[in-house]
């Protein structure tokens, strides 16, 4: 089973929330795709960072539609069920922890907040389906999962989020993944020298 944690990868989180949540708030309702969620310590990361910059009205409209391929089959359930051990929460700032996880019945474990939890959504998902969940994504994020694709791989995936994004929508990957330059023309990045980009064609 794979091992994650949450609050990794703070680069991208906090350029989340610099550029992606002004967009977000200006948004009805506002549909997110977190792709190759493994257990859901990575979505519902997302979702506590939006929360926290949007305010519970805003937050509510957010949707987030995170996916695996799970060959443990048990993804769903932990993801449902919210309840992490202490190794996976331990790293998340104290004052977030107190807000959103409470001690649970079983040693050591603890239980994501009702409202984080009603935000999230799972089913299981082939990205090499070609197929996205749904169309009209405000934001995509997908790590972890594009480094055990081959060059061709990653470019259909990649093409699949341009087209299930809405204009002007955002994509983030993995700090050591760089857009295929047969990419570029259809995605810019928002900042340099970070792997977040913008859909323009």
């Amino acid at each position: 089973m794979a091992f994650t944690y949450f609050f990794r990868d703070m680069q991208t989180l906090e350029m989340i929330r610099d550029h992606v949540v002004p967009t977000l708030r200006t948004r009805r309702f506002a549909h997110i795709w977190d792709a190759g969620c493994a257990m859901g310590p990575e979505p519902y990361t997302l979702a506590i960072v939006l929360r926290e910059n949007m305010g519970p009205m805003i937050f509510r409209n957010v949707s987030m539609h995170a996916t695996d391929i799970d060959e443990s089959n048990l993804f769903e359930d932990i993801i449902k069920e919210g309840l992490y051990p202490w190794e996976q929460v331990e790293r998340i700032p104290k004052d977030i922890f107190t807000r959103y996880f409470a001690p649970a019945d079983k040693p050591d474990h603890f239980r994501i907040a009702e409202e984080i939890r009603k935000c999230v959504s799972y089913q299981k998902h082939n990205l090499l389906n070609l197929e996205p969940v749904r169309k009209d994504f405000i934001l995509i994020v997908c790590k972890n999962v594009l480094l055990h694709f081959n060059e061709s791989e990653r470019i259909k995936v990649i093409e699949m989020f341009h087209d299930a994004l809405v204009e002007g929508g955002f994509f983030a990957t993995e700090q050591t993944q760089k857009m295929p330059k047969e990419l570029e023309s259809i995605f810019e990045p928002v900042v340099p020298n970070a792997q977040l980009f913008r859909k323009v064609g």
